[in-house]
């Protein structure tokens, strides 16, 4: 829905008389609350001449941008009781031992309890023998050639101190090599291009400027500003302004160090797709929203565990979202109705707001406050996926932790980002993802039946109540359906939401073609009418790892046999999921009656998603549902032991292992869930029982 745009605040543009440049100022600055900094340049070794100048310009920072400044070049102002007036210290081209012991105490507490530093240029050729100072400065120097100009790469554009800058930045300074490379324990916001300048010793990987949280406090550097040129520039001025407000705290960042992402987006829109109307603008690497509702997707690849980092924007009060976990199609309410939304709207309802799992739990509203940038600033999202558990970062910040408990939806599937309408201008940067390698917990992937890459026969047919709106309909025997480019590393079961009023039938899973080798069946009863959805499922043998194209290819009697709603490939056992756990018939196991108290009968029953049909399974451990645990009774041994539900007490009576052949075991009695007397009926009863592997004992697992 929309609503009437917020006022943007205006940014005054302060006219500097020593320098005579100006320094732009964003909304967002010049609406900072007024704030103090210490400006530290005392010299024990080398002494620049830009100390001065460098000094005047955060001046004229200061009363552009509404902070005081302090100079001094004092060390004795370094005690608890001074230090606590300011909001940031920084160090300008000092060199040498600067402090003694009790003054770097004091700093020590000042930024461990949430103070700021920043570093400029020589702050990197300053206090060698204070271990402290060099984790919070992040390198030391090492060498230098002559001033000159080189090429400057900016990595992180969503940072204050480079966000304003171009992808590269040229210009003239004194290019310092250190001793060590920051990167494992900073976030690097730019490198040097050795090759654009003589005498570099750092080679292809030259962090020049960095930033990283300190306990309670922030620390940011920067390797310029050794001349006096380097202040007078516009560009530089802003590089120091950010770096001094993050280190403040009057804007926000992730300074967490980061390694080992693939870009997915930094300029290139290879791999993404657009569903539905409206689309995304493509200038400086920045993908911004136009018209919709639409979905910009990275129709690529599915993900199942990892970590996904992007930089967003909001031009005022907007909207849009960041969606996972939805199976492949060209419709974008298939990603609302079977995947989650981190919602980006910080002025909408609480379980529909920045931070938000959108309709289905809010953000930590406190703490989203506290990390959150204003319009016309960026922010970072981390998305942290881990089997069915979300967790999202802002700016650094863990701002909500969820778990996808429904049983028709997955964490597992494409990403994707919503342009929601006309309007709602949001801008992204530097999508970047992090595969976390393993099966996530479940590790699963649904795929929308009617989103098939090839088929005969079939087409889709919309229905109510159907994931996306649509299933795959029109199945006659004979017919068949393609999925191209799908990941089967590790999957060994298949789950399917099926409806059918006819006769059912047979779905054959198949690798390779229509014509490939067989590697399961998952039989399709007559779920009682063609508006009765149910979930049926059989283990697989012999699936092909790495990516492979999957076909169903379907049999039985007569015509219109049934529909297929979505396809679930299982990764188990190796991981946590939560949903049904399929057994004989494709019924579902099942607590009688829904009941909670203790020594109630699990049964299997026809799969209806109900909460009594719903459990939350680990690897070898206990398996719950209702708030209780699948339980042996009486921790007993002879075949045909009731199992039930009981309060979980962690005994071996209520630790279950899924087992390689479909089987899951109760490792203290060395037997298996078991459906009684081999019978699909609804209601029949699972016990304890010698493991034999039949088909009364093969299980598919969330």
């Amino acid at each position: 829905m929309r609503r009437r745009l917020r006022s943007a605040v205006g940014a005054a543009t302060a006219v500097l008389a020593v320098l005579a440049c100006t320094t732009p100022a964003t909304p967002a600055s010049a609406a900072d609350a007024p704030y103090d900094v210490l400006v530290f340049s005392k010299t024990a070794g080398f002494r620049h001449d830009s100390i001065a100048v460098g000094t005047q310009a955060v001046r004229e920072l200061g009363a552009a941008h509404n902070f005081t400044v302090t100079a001094t070049e004092d060390a004795t102002r370094f005690t608890t009781a001074n230090l606590a007036q300011y909001e940031a210290v920084i160090f300008l081209n000092t060199t040498g031992d600067v402090l003694d012991a009790g003054q770097q105490s004091a700093f020590e507490a000042y930024v461990n309890g949430g103070g700021g530093f920043v570093g400029v240029h020589s702050a990197a050729d300053t206090e060698y023998g204070w271990p402290f100072y060099g984790n919070l400065v992040g390198a030391y120097f090492a060498s230098h050639p002559a001033i000159q100009q080189a090429h400057v790469h900016v990595t992180d554009r969503a940072h204050a101190a480079t966000a304003h800058l171009p992808r590269t930045w040229t210009r003239t300074d004194e290019w310092y090599d250190y001793r060590a490379n920051p990167r494992p324990s900073v976030r690097v916001l730019a490198t040097l291009d050795e090759s654009s300048y003589t005498g570099g010793q750092m080679g292809a990987d030259h962090p020049i400027a960095w930033c990283r949280p300190v306990s309670a406090g922030r620390s940011f550097y920067t390797g310029g500003g050794h001349t006096q040129a380097s202040y007078a520039d516009p560009a530089f001025r802003a590089h120091l302004l950010g770096g001094i407000r993050y280190a403040a705290g009057r804007t926000r960042a992730d300074c967490r160090a980061e390694t080992g992402y693939t870009t997915l987006y930094d300029g290139s829109t290879t791999g993404w797709s657009q569903a539905g109307p409206g689309s995304f603008t493509n200038t400086d690497a920045t993908l911004t929203s136009v018209g919709g509702m639409g979905l910009y997707w990275y129709s690529a690849k599915q993900f199942t565990n990892y970590s996904l980092k992007l930089d967003w924007r909001m031009a005022g009060d907007d909207n849009s979202g960041v969606f996972v976990g939805f199976p492949p199609s060209n419709d974008p309410w298939s990603a609302v109705n079977n995947g989650y939304e981190i919602q980006i709207d910080a002025t909408d309802a609480a379980d529909r707001t920045t931070g938000a799992v959108y309709t289905f739990k809010s953000a930590d509203l406190a703490a989203r406050d506290a990390a959150l940038n204003p319009p016309g600033e960026w922010n970072t999202y981390e998305l942290l996926v881990e089997g069915e558990r979300l967790q999202v970062f802002l700016n650094g910040r863990k701002i909500n932790d969820f778990t996808n408990t429904d049983p028709a939806r997955s964490l597992a599937g494409h990403i994707g980002l919503q342009n929601h309408g006309t309007g709602d201008d949001v801008s992204f940067r530097n999508i970047r993802i992090k595969e976390l390698g393993g099966g996530p917990p479940g590790g699963n992937t649904t795929v929308q039946a009617e989103a098939f890459s090839t088929a005969s026969g079939v087409s889709a047919y919309p229905k109510t109540g159907a994931n996306g709106g649509q299933t795959l309909g029109y199945v006659d025997p004979g017919d068949w359906a393609g999925y191209h480019g799908l990941d089967l590393t590790g999957v060994n079961a298949v789950r399917a939401r099926v409806v059918s009023g006819g006769p059912g039938g047979t779905i054959q899973v198949r690798a390779g073609s229509a014509t490939g080798p067989v590697l399961g069946q998952v039989a399709v009863p007559n779920t009682g009418g063609w508006d009765t959805f149910a979930d049926v499922g059989a283990t697989l043998a012999g699936v092909p790892s790495g990516t492979q194209n999957l076909y169903l290819t379907f049999t039985g009697s007569g015509s219109g046999l049934f529909d297929v709603d979505d396809v679930t490939l299982v990764r188990s056992p190796g991981g946590t999921g939560t949903g049904p756990v399929v057994g004989l018939g494709g019924k579902c196991l099942d607590v009688r009656n829904g009941s909670t108290a203790d020594g109630t009968q699990v049964q299997i029953h026809s799969c209806n998603g109900s909460a009594a049909q719903t459990w939350s399974v680990t690897p070898s451990g206990p398996v719950r549902a209702l708030g209780k645990c699948l339980d042996v009774s009486g921790g007993g041994s002879a075949d045909g032991t009731k199992i039930q539900l009981w309060t979980c007490n962690g005994s071996g009576a209520q630790v279950w292992s899924a087992q390689a052949d479909g089987t899951v075991r109760n490792p203290q009695s060395g037997k298996c869930l078991d459906v009684s007397g081999n019978s699909a009926a609804d209601g029949q009863a699972v016990h304890l029982w010698t493991c034999h592997a039949g088909a009364n004992q093969k299980w598919t697992l969330p």
